[in-house]
């Protein structure tokens, strides 16, 4: 399609990225943004999913109603030795990866979109490919500060490179520069709109001391250990200084309940205990004054649009030490502190000390995050996919 040409009433968009919810909600925030775009022009979107059978997208596709395919893909396995690089596993996986781009260059060129999206995750390879191959727009986005493994294989068959972050654009290949434009991590609408006072009434937080600052704890949908710990050995240092909304994970309440029940009465009133905050989330978040959390980019993103102070426990087996890059980068800026290497409860007391004890100092630090984030950014990209469609 070229700038020349009509605009059909119906845009096509293939998408195709996923595994992890980092590569799987920001291709669905940016699928809603561009449906609602698109109608605000009498256009309608017509939008197919290539994903893997395993990954969440195969869950959260079907789920919003998209038509999803699988087409077959490989995990491979990094590692700093080149012999193990050629592991049985690697070679039986990396031999997948043809037949992977057979059946997603059928899918585009039986599909002809007018640009394909690639968020990441081994799928995207593939697809990537085959929109190559079938000479399709691509357009690739980077949600962490580094190029991830399948965005790197892609950069050089991409017609445009949205990154999350202006820190991106010099690591880049410099052949790809060029292509490359900042729009930040999508996030969906809904975290922006939350209300502090809609969080204390869902969770029954009515023995909050709202004199006190609110810090929100959180490892992720299934909880993390790590940060379980250093918050249960730091519970009464903590509550005497904050209230807590500590998200703990299903399979941890028990062993926290047990551990909470000595605090006295007063510092029990101020902690809140939860496996799962679901639709809640963004009142716990306008709620929060601190949040101790992972640093994955999704959080990131979230935590710098909403301008709020973090104290960042990374995730060390993340892929490439991605959380520990986005941490450092954010701590650089004044806008978070990232605790990296071994983390103790004293640690995590003296990161936190001074912004709970310092509303100046939390302030400077939610004004420096939010100068990091980017809450429209699924408007920007979805500019990026129409800009590649007609050029």
């Amino acid at each position: 399609m070229n700038s020349s040409a009509p605009t059909s009433p119906t845009f096509r968009l293939i998408v195709t990225g996923g595994g992890t919810g980092g590569h799987t909600y920001p291709a669905l925030t940016t699928i809603r943004a561009l449906q609602h775009r698109l109608a605000s022009d009498d256009r309608t979107l017509d939008v197919l999913w290539i994903g893997t059978e395993n990954g969440l997208e195969a869950r959260v596709a079907p789920a919003e109603g998209i038509p999803f395919e699988t087409v077959a893909t490989g995990k491979i396995r990094r590692s700093a030795n080149p012999l193990k690089l050629v592991s049985p596993s690697n070679v039986r996986d990396m031999a997948r990866v043809p037949l992977g781009v057979a059946q997603a260059r059928k899918l585009v060129a039986d599909f002809r979109p007018d640009v394909v999206l690639a968020t990441g995750g081994y799928v995207a390879v593939p697809t990537g490919m085959a929109a190559r191959l079938c000479q399709r727009p691509l357009v690739l986005h980077e949600q962490t500060v580094r190029l991830g493994l399948a965005n790197r294989k892609l950069a050089s068959s991409a017609t445009r490179i949205a990154v999350s972050s202006q820190s991106t654009l010099p690591l880049l290949p410099e052949a790809a520069r060029g292509a490359a434009v900042v729009t930040g991590n999508p996030i969906r609408p809904e975290v922006l709109a939350g209300h502090p006072d809609k969080a204390v009434a869902a969770l029954g937080l009515h023995d909050f001391d709202r004199r006190l600052p609110t810090v929100y704890v959180t490892g992720g949908a299934q909880g993390s250990q790590q940060i379980n710990g250093v918050v249960r050995d730091s519970l009464p240092w903590l509550l005497e200084r904050a209230n807590v909304v500590h998200q703990c994970g299903p399979n941890n309440v028990d062993e926290l309940r047990r551990h909470a029940s000595a605090l006295p009465t007063a510092l029990a009133g101020r902690y809140h205990l939860t496996g799962f905050v679901g639709p809640e989330l963004p009142d716990v978040l306008a709620l929060a004054d601190v949040v101790v959390s992972r640093s994955g980019a999704g959080t990131l993103a979230e935590l710098t649009a909403l301008g709020r102070p973090a104290v960042f426990i990374p995730l060390a087996s993340s892929a490439g030490n991605e959380q520990a890059h986005n941490a450092r980068h954010l701590e650089e800026a004044g806008a978070a502190v990232a605790l990296l290497d071994e983390v103790t409860p004293g640690r995590l007391r003296e990161a936190l000390a001074p912004l709970l004890t310092d509303p100046a100092r939390r302030q400077a630090m939610a004004e420096r995050a939010r100068a990091h984030g980017r809450p429209d950014a699924a408007d920007r990209l979805v500019d990026v996919l129409l800009s590649a469609a007609t050029n």
